[in-house]
């Protein structure tokens, strides 16, 4: 059985960081795009980043980039993501995802991502 188990939510203060973890088991996901996304209450769930199988990552070009970094360890199947300079409007669920296909991380393709983690919570006070 496939999963994705994240970890490494929590509250922090804004100003500081935290990094996420995500857990990849029942096959080897080396040759997957693994990304993270987020749901804050009551918006659209949104796009973070995603890294290829090569370790090319991309980024939401939005307030996003440039303090959150994605970083993978195929032999750990375990894909990270480290957020700095955390602000309150970073609240959200934090979702982990995984497909075969980069193509499922664009925009209004996201349905098409075969395996979605239950989610960590990340709350940042102000």
């Amino acid at each position: 059985q496939v999963q994705l188990v994240e970890s490494g939510g929590g509250l922090v203060q804004a100003g500081g960081s935290l990094r996420l973890s995500c857990a990849a088991s029942g096959r080897t996901f080396s040759n997957y795009t693994m990304g993270w996304f987020r749901q804050a209450p009551g918006k659209e769930r949104e796009f973070v980043a995603a890294i290829s199988w090569s370790g090319g990552p991309t980024y939401s070009g939005d307030s996003m980039k440039g303090r959150f970094t994605i970083a993978r360890e195929n032999a750990k199947n375990t894909v990270y993501l480290q957020m700095n300079s955390l602000k309150p409007e970073d609240t959200a669920v934090y979702y982990c995802a995984a497909d075969s296909s980069s193509l499922s991380f664009y925009r209004y393709r996201w349905h098409l991502i075969s395996y979605w983690g239950q989610g960590t919570q990340v709350t940042v006070s102000s």
